[in-house]
């Protein structure tokens, strides 16, 4: 398949750069692939187009405040994602603004509440030439601890952020999902963002279940596809986990013809690593699972998930559930009905 057949034309301003005031109140476009309708809806009434014994697959990872600001000695600025912890105790990390700091050179990561201050020291250990680099954070913390001090969520760079502390504590609360538990994530499953508590209990009492599986999403899911050819893009590796618990509630709802929901595109490749034939099983490590259309679902019935940028992997993987010409045609009807894009944005629910 050719990447181009992916693309589509977004008008920027439908790029959400802040969340729906309320979760709940996000629009919802709702596609039945049997007949093709679409239904213009608000996620608060999500439990219109969902039935008793129906099972919603969540992402459970918890995102870390993985963005930080540095400078060097010369008072340049520098901007970071942090990505991992080595076992050494090294960072890897994204860094903008890295052509011109040297191997072995000391950078400045600051203080989120107070940016003046010169909080922890780090020396530039190696660097790539897309901004990838190494870096030893001259302290006896582990990552995440310092992580709390210098970091802000790590917003996807079409949300334009700057250092302000106001923002970040807002932001800090809005893209993170209410039932975020698994710390490890340095992005968003941003379907998940539209629910709040009350929604969740308002399904359990319809009689729909829920099941969690994690997986730590990573700064590739940003990432376009720069090949011609899908076929020849290499998708990153993301840490997924499906335990024996819920695996067993996915199993039952499967057993007894419930329809499994899978709530974003995370979701579904959880679910689709550990599916063997029309089950799954408890399993954990890397996926690096790349949904195309051609792809045959074992496990997921219908999703839930937001829209996405062209020629992504993540359009693929809708495209594959939904059909390209059915997806594309769904997405130029939410263009056309002002629908917002990306992370911040509105939802699809896709049956």
């Amino acid at each position: 398949m050719r990447t181009e057949e992916l693309d589509y034309y977004l008008p920027p301003q439908l790029i959400a750069q802040q969340p729906c005031p309320t979760r709940t109140e996000s629009r919802l476009l709702v596609f039945n692939r049997s007949d093709g309708k679409l239904i213009d809806s608000r996620f608060s009434s999500i439990c219109d187009f969902l039935s008793a014994g129906d099972c919603l697959v969540l992402n459970d990872t918890k995102v870390l405040p993985a963005r930080f600001f540095a400078h060097r000695k010369t008072g340049a600025k520098l901007q970071g994602l942090f990505l991992a912890e080595n076992p050494d105790g090294a960072w890897e990390v994204m860094l903008r603004g890295v052509r011109k700091v040297k191997i072995g050179e000391t950078i400045i990561l600051k203080s989120r509440e107070k940016p003046q201050t010169e909080t922890f020291k780090a020396v530039l250990l190696e660097k790539g030439t897309e901004g990838e680099c190494l870096l030893k954070v001259e302290t006896d913390k582990t990552a995440e601890t310092v992580l709390e001090i210098i970091g802000y969520p790590p917003l996807p760079p079409y949300i334009k952020r700057n250092d302000e502390p106001k923002q970040a504590s807002e932001d800090k609360i809005r893209y993170q999902t209410v039932y975020a538990r698994r710390k490890g994530a340095v992005a968003a499953p941003t379907a998940g963002l539209h629910f709040t508590n009350e929604l969740i209990e308002k399904l359990k009492n319809k009689g729909i279940t829920f099941a969690c599986v994690t997986l730590h999403v990573g700064a590739g899911t940003f990432l376009p596809v720069t090949t011609e050819n899908l076929e020849d893009h290499k998708i990153h590796q993301e840490w997924f986990s499906v335990d024996k618990e819920n695996t067993v509630i996915i199993n039952e709802t499967k057993q007894k013809d419930g329809r499994i929901i899978a709530v974003g595109t995370t979701s579904v490749r959880s679910l689709e690593t550990a599916a063997i034939d029309s089950r799954i099983e408890a399993v954990k490590g890397s996926t690096n699972l790349f949904i195309r259309p051609g792809y045959k679902f074992k496990i997921v019935d219908a999703m839930i998930t937001n829209f996405h940028l062209p020629k992504s992997t993540l359009l693929a993987l809708v495209a594959a559930f939904a059909g390209l010409d059915n997806t594309l045609a769904a997405y130029e009807h939410a263009i056309e009905q002002q629908y917002r894009f990306y992370s911040y944005g509105d939802a699809m629910l896709i049956l």
